[in-house]
């Protein structure tokens, strides 16, 4: 393996020199662009080549992706003027990382970002080029433009302190209102399917959306057995559950974010300046989106009643939030509860893997309990008691 191989993870923490490394890669390739002009410091038209500023990683960066934040300057190829813009690079996670999710489907994302900066007013991040030859920085990434704002964050989660926290009730319901806008504006893509072929292919047929997203969902529990973890008894009741409970009519399939919740959106002050993270994107009933909408900050609030906090218990009745949801897409609301189990399913999947994945890394150790590979089991058991 030569140097302009190693991979990322190695490159992005091993510190300053390695940086610079990583930034002389994005400026060779960021040279090499059809939209750039000219080349890499090529200065002799008078114009100036490439330049990449100073490359960091974020304070925060999730497991599903690695981001590298840089700013970079070029000369159009279309225009001849000089264009600047503050960038991240998102890249798949390398296999040895034990990634939390088997596929990760850069093109995808970039497809499903594209189509939402086209299709509605919502602030997505521009998405500017797609790199999937894993020579260039030892993972494919996509480069998009960098968001502005603040969002609530996981951990700990917002519902034990901040900014959300330090609002007026007023300001939350406003908050509130202006989420919730972003789900129905995502859900009024019209011909979702036509717009992104690739979310259709694996659906057995028009209408099917449900079936294949479980389906998935179920694929994937599979995966995280084989790749080392275990039958988790919650999950698979769950599971059955589902089945048993299924809606009699799912309904027309939407453009389904996939991660749709706060901790996704960037604000200033009430009003979102960013919705990021589609890599969880697909054709689906619009409920899936509203189930996991509802479930995450009820499962963050539990949390907090649990731990002796107040939490946040103005925020996402869910009685409130299917009425502003209605009455912005003009659609009614079926079947919230077996969406809203379905959520908590979902979540399990996830934080299963993730807890093996911490005891893999020495951070956690190995529960008598399989179930309490779910932090929420006592939750999702309660949803499925029926």
């Amino acid at each position: 393996m030569t140097q302009t191989d190693k991979p990322l993870d190695q490159t992005v923490t091993s510190g300053e020199a390695d940086l610079d490394d990583l930034r002389g890669r994005l400026t060779s390739w960021l040279a090499g662009r059809p939209q750039v002009a000219g080349g890499a410091g090529d200065a002799a038209d008078g114009r100036g080549g490439v330049e990449v500023g100073e490359v960091t990683r974020p304070d925060a960066s999730g497991m599903s992706n690695i981001s590298i934040l840089f700013d970079a300057c070029w000369t159009s190829a279309d225009t001849g003027e000089r264009e600047s813009a503050r960038l991240v690079a998102r890249m798949c996670p390398l296999d040895d990382a034990f990634p939390v999710f088997p596929v990760y489907d850069l093109a995808r994302q970039f497809d499903v970002m594209r189509v939402v900066g086209e299709h509605t007013d919502l602030p997505v991040p521009r998405v500017r080029w797609l790199e999937e030859d894993p020579a260039v920085l030892g993972s494919p990434f996509l480069v998009m433009d960098r968001a502005t704002g603040v969002a609530p964050v996981d951990n700990p989660p917002y519902v034990f302190g901040g900014w959300l926290l330090e609002m007026s009730p007023e300001q939350r319901a406003e908050l509130q209102r202006e989420s919730v806008a972003v789900l129905a504006a995502v859900h009024g893509i019209d011909r979702p399917a036509e717009l992104l072929p690739s979310l259709a292919s694996d659906r057995p047929g028009e209408g099917d959306g449900l079936r294949a997203h479980v389906d998935e969902q179920r694929e994937y529990y599979e995966w995280t057995v084989r790749e080392g973890g275990l039958r988790i008894p919650v999950i698979e009741k769950a599971f059955a559950w589902i089945e048993a409970n299924w809606p009699a009519d799912p309904g027309t399939d939407v453009l389904s974010w996939g991660d749709a919740r706060i901790g996704n959106i960037l604000y200033k002050g009430t009003t979102p300046t960013a919705v990021l993270d589609w890599e969880m994107a697909a054709l689906a009933p619009a409920e899936v989106d509203l189930g996991w909408f509802l479930y995450f900050h009820d499962l963050f609030q539990d949390l907090a009643v649990t731990y002796g906090f107040p939490g946040i218990p103005d925020l996402f009745d869910h009685a409130q939030v299917v009425r502003q949801y209605e009455q912005l897409t003009g659609r009614t609301v079926r079947d919230l509860p077996f969406y809203y189990a379905y959520a908590g399913l979902r979540q399990a999947v996830i934080l299963a893997r993730i807890h093996r994945r911490r005891i893999e890394f020495g951070e956690a150790e190995t529960p008598d309990n399989p179930d309490d590979y779910v932090l929420h089991n006592t939750m999702l058991y309660r949803l499925i008691a029926d």
